[in-house]
């Protein structure tokens, strides 16, 4: 059976925090605040491959009111949740997921971003689509206020 799920994850943007996308630090004057290292593009993708599978969402195993998550490595998220995914007897088909921010630029970022995805999850990166978008100055994302990110994820089993 063909399985598909949706994530979505946003953040706050503020100066003095890194912005962290698929686990790549990326240069910028603000950066996305969270409990974790605040990386939307991930948890959106943890989440998409939880909706897939059944197995809950990002806040019921890695919840943000645990210390132990405070400023977690987002990678380590996605590692858990695929073995995860995996155990329940799925296979991970295809991730497909958009960035939703004003700025930075992030296009010479992206291949880095889904070589991470690809690894982490044991994929080929042909697997992982990644693209970025902005709201061409609207609302609290095109002020620099916020980042958004969704993502589907594609399983079989």
């Amino acid at each position: 059976m063909i399985k598909t799920g949706i994530g979505y994850d946003v953040h706050q943007m503020a100066e003095g925090e890194k912005l962290i996308l698929g686990g790549v630090e990326i240069p910028s004057e603000v950066g996305a605040v969270g409990h974790s290292d605040g990386d939307a593009l991930l948890h959106a993708i943890v989440d998409a491959l939880l909706g897939a599978s059944g197995l809950g969402d990002i806040g019921q195993l890695f919840p943000s009111e645990d210390d132990q998550w405070k400023d977690a490595d987002s990678l380590h998220f996605l590692n858990v949740v695929g073995k995860k995914v995996r155990s329940a007897g799925f296979e991970i088909n295809h991730i497909d997921a958009i960035i939703i921010l004003q700025k930075p630029k992030l296009a010479g970022f992206i291949p880095e971003m889904k070589y991470k995805i690809a690894y982490t999850l044991q994929l080929v990166e042909g697997q992982v689509s990644v693209k970025a978008t902005t709201t061409d100055h609207l609302g609290y994302i095109g002020e620099g206020k916020g980042i958004a990110a969704q993502a589907i994820a594609t399983i079989e089993g």
